[in-house]
């Protein structure tokens, strides 16, 4: 299988493990376990955990030829995770739960954490995806 589609799962799984944790502490893992119809937070993790897989691997495949070096891999996975941010949070799941677009609750402090997370999503994605393809 290809170097950078590994790469962007195991970096999308280490980015998916330290948001999970922080998603955890802020009691939302029940909510991405509504997504598909339960409430339990281990469920919520699981889902979270397959959806960064899959985040990963896009990383991989959009940026990997351009993550060349662990300060690129950092800017990539920054700007990949804010890209997630308006289409996870704002976008996607608010449609998926019938809520409509979230842009005008973006400031809210939620969603300013919810930033936070994705950004550490994204470098942490990131630089574990430059370590893989780089060892």
């Amino acid at each position: 299988m290809n170097q950078k589609l590994i790469g962007g799962v195991v970096g999308g799984l280490a980015g998916g493990v330290v948001f999970g944790v922080m998603m955890a502490m802020m009691g939302m893992l029940p909510m991405i376990a509504s997504l598909v119809g339960s409430n339990s937070a281990v469920v919520g993790f699981l889902v979270h955990m397959v959806i960064s897989a899959v985040i990963g691997t896009s990383f991989g495949v959009l940026f990997g030829s351009r993550s060349t070096n662990f300060g690129q891999g950092a800017i990539w996975g920054l700007l990949y995770g804010a890209i997630w941010w308006v289409l996870g949070p704002l976008v996607i799941m608010p449609l998926m739960m019938g809520m409509g677009l979230q842009f005008g609750a973006a400031l809210s402090g939620p969603m300013l954490m919810s930033l936070m997370g994705h950004l550490i999503f994204g470098l942490v994605t990131g630089l574990v995806f430059t370590w893989f393809v780089r060892r």
